[in-house]
């Protein structure tokens, strides 16, 4: 709170107040996050390197990653493909979305900014209501 109203004291540009109010991870998340797709409907049996090889014919893949579960290790039916440039990712989505990889037929649209609710503060809920027995 402190750092606010230095802040405020410093300077009155509106630009400056606002930047404080947004968290770097969010600002860093919108940077390039029209490249990234992701990618539904996977066959559990695609790898990471099935599912780079299968959007490489339409863009320089940066990176592709199916998500699996963390005990078994088994894939979770979905992934994410980056792509170095807007233009490659747009033509993989209207290209790729609808057809058929390993067996299943896929749906592809552009990956969401990520919200991490793990670093903010815990709920105060207090000590559980007595039941009272009549």
């Amino acid at each position: 709170m402190a750092a606010i109203r230095k802040a405020m004291a410093i300077s009155s540009d509106r630009r400056v107040l606002t930047s404080l109010f947004h968290p770097p991870s969010r600002l860093i998340s919108f940077r390039g996050i029209a490249s990234k797709l992701f990618v539904g409907g996977l066959s559990f049996y695609t790898s990471d390197k099935g599912l780079s090889e299968a959007f490489s014919q339409y863009g320089q893949v940066v990176e592709a990653k199916v998500v699996t579960d963390r005990v078994s290790d088994k894939s979770k039916g979905f992934g994410f493909v980056t792509f170095a440039s807007e233009d490659e990712a747009h033509t993989a989505l209207t290209e790729m979305n609808g057809k058929s990889l390993n067996g299943r037929v896929i749906f592809v649209d552009y990956a969401k900014p990520t919200t991490n609710f793990r670093g903010g503060i815990p709920i105060a809920r207090g000590p559980p209501e007595e039941k009272t027995d009549e």
